[in-house]
């Protein structure tokens, strides 16, 4: 039983390599379905906006306040725009918004998947000669892999404000000291480690997305079930690789760990 389980497993993930490196690898092969590619940015990209900006923006004024709180006992209050714009830039801003957008697209990609899988519509591509991963699966790639960056730029501007906000308004600090503190923070090193990470997320976001619905069956219950898995396992692969990109990151732009 256990040999049956690990061989299962272990085809799971061959299964999930191959559509992985064909649906990127689509992105440069003829045809290219245009339409789709915009509808799927659209879906993913504006989309997700609002609630990202929401939800950006009060975890950037709960950071200030937090901080505020803690630094004004040690007396370096002056330095909570510092370690907000730091904090938001490298790590908070791109695993929050990657999160949100899973729940947000990386479940809607999975039921519209399932549901044409169990509405045999993936079958009919097939039998109009149409190669469903380069249409169903290369489009949601490629859009999250562009829209995820994007939307973690507009995040971390709107937690950057909200801090804004409570550092001035609330703790009564200097708004331009502030902005001086955050224009120090955005250095090379920081702003790559903050970039880099958007991608990688917005491509395993959509892979596995599209894989678990690709994988569906058994009905209501299968496509419940496929939803669920997609978004709980693409959001342990963001923990574990925001921690694998972190370490790497810090290695390779030479800080001491």
């Amino acid at each position: 039983m256990e040999s049956i389980k690990i061989k299962e497993s272990i085809s799971n993930l061959q299964d999930f390599y191959i559509l992985s490196i064909r649906g990127l690898t689509g992105i440069f092969k003829r045809p290219f379905y245009s339409k789709d590619l915009i509808e799927q940015m659209d879906y993913a990209g504006a989309g997700s906006s609002v609630i990202i900006i929401l939800v950006s923006l009060f975890i950037g004024m709960a950071l200030s306040l937090q901080l505020s709180a803690e630094l004004s006992i040690l007396g370096l209050k002056m330095y909570t725009g510092k370690v907000v714009g730091i904090s938001v830039i490298r790590e908070i801003g791109p695993v929050t918004t990657a999160l949100v957008f899973t729940g947000r697209a990386g479940a809607g990609i999975a039921s519209e998947l399932g549901s044409m899988i169990l509405g045999h519509q993936v079958d009919t591509l097939r039998v109009f000669g149409v190669d469903p991963i380069k249409k169903l699966v290369t489009p949601r790639i490629l859009s999250s892999i562009i829209m995820l960056p994007v939307l973690t730029i507009i995040g971390d501007a709107v937690a950057l404000f909200g801090g804004y906000y409570i550092s001035v308004f609330v703790s009564h600090q200097s708004g331009t000291f502030y902005w001086s503190s955050i224009k120090d923070v955005l250095i090379f090193e920081n702003v790559f480690s903050g970039t880099v990470k958007p991608f990688i997320f917005g491509y395993l976001i959509a892979s596995i997305s599209c894989y678990m619905g690709l994988s569906t069956k058994g009905g209501a219950m299968g496509l419940r079930k496929s939803t669920t898995q997609a978004v709980v396992t693409s959001i342990i692969v963001i923990i574990i690789s925001d921690f694998i990109l972190t370490r790497v990151l810090l290695y390779m732009l030479g800080f001491s760990v």
